[in-house]
């Protein structure tokens, strides 16, 4: 079984190279953030064509996720239960399904964007309320997996360069603790091999040719329990959907089950 997840930044404007990526890797469910579309816009039609059913948590502005399958969609979940409203909103940033065997959550956790920001606050509830949340599906004696783009690096390690982030978010102490604590749930996190270089990074900035010079982080994270990660033959980061025209910000992490 083959499992992903990809922030597109942008279901819409990503969506030809999506449908070419599930045709070309056989994925059998695709956990999607980012999509900025509505529920109403989600191209539920075109994945459908393809083989793929589709659940979606969404309302069009900057978030919104999304469960792709190929191998059922069943006791879905939309939202985070218990999580957070950021401007009297609870936003679009978690659904979950039983797809198959396993049972994964789709994830999108707040930018946080500065520390002295009222967002850096929001964004620690939200992991607070994650790790609540998955408490019963980590515990559970079948495969689980929370996967998406958590905006948080685990480790100096996870940045290209720690000297730079220093005093910003996605490297805190406060995030990383948050990240410890889900872990102490019994996740495990699946660290994919890389394509190229050194260190799997799944984000490289749009701006000043970060990915060209592989000024990437790590923040696309597959977390999943022990009936999961004993299941788990291979794990990578697929680089090359972050070249050329039109590509999204973050590439693929893929997951090989043998379940």
């Amino acid at each position: 079984m083959r499992i992903a997840t990809w922030n597109v930044n942008s279901i819409t404007a990503r969506l030809p190279r999506l449908l070419a990526w599930l045709e070309s890797t056989g994925t059998d469910v695709l956990c999607v953030q980012e999509t900025k579309c509505t529920a109403e816009q989600f191209p539920a039609e075109a994945l459908r064509e393809l083989g793929y059913e589709s659940v979606v948590n969404a309302t069009g502005r900057w978030n919104g996720v999304a469960l792709i399958s190929r191998v059922g969609l069943d006791d879905v979940v939309t939202g985070l239960p218990g999580g957070p409203a950021y401007e009297g909103v609870q936003e679009p940033r978690a659904i979950s399904a039983t797809c198959g065997p396993v049972r994964l959550w789709s994830v999108y956790v707040p930018n946080g964007r500065e520390v002295a920001h009222e967002h850096y606050a929001y964004k620690l509830r939200w992991l607070e309320a994650l790790q609540e949340a998955v408490v019963a599906d980590a515990a559970g004696a079948r495969p689980f997996a929370v996967l998406g783009d958590f905006n948080v690096a685990p480790t100096d390690e996870d940045v290209w360069d720690p000297a730079l982030f220093e005093g910003a978010t996605h490297v805190t102490p406060a995030e990383r603790a948050a990240l410890a604590t889900l872990r102490a749930e019994g996740l495990t996190d699946v660290m994919p091999r890389p394509l190229k270089y050194d260190r799997p990074y799944t984000f490289w900035d749009y701006r000043e040719l970060r990915f060209p010079k592989n000024k990437g982080m790590r923040i696309d994270l597959v977390y999943g329990n022990a009936p999961f990660t004993s299941s788990v033959k291979d794990s990578y980061v697929d680089r090359e959907e972050r070249k050329g025209k039109g590509a999204s910000d973050h590439a693929p992490v893929v997951v090989d089950l043998d379940l």
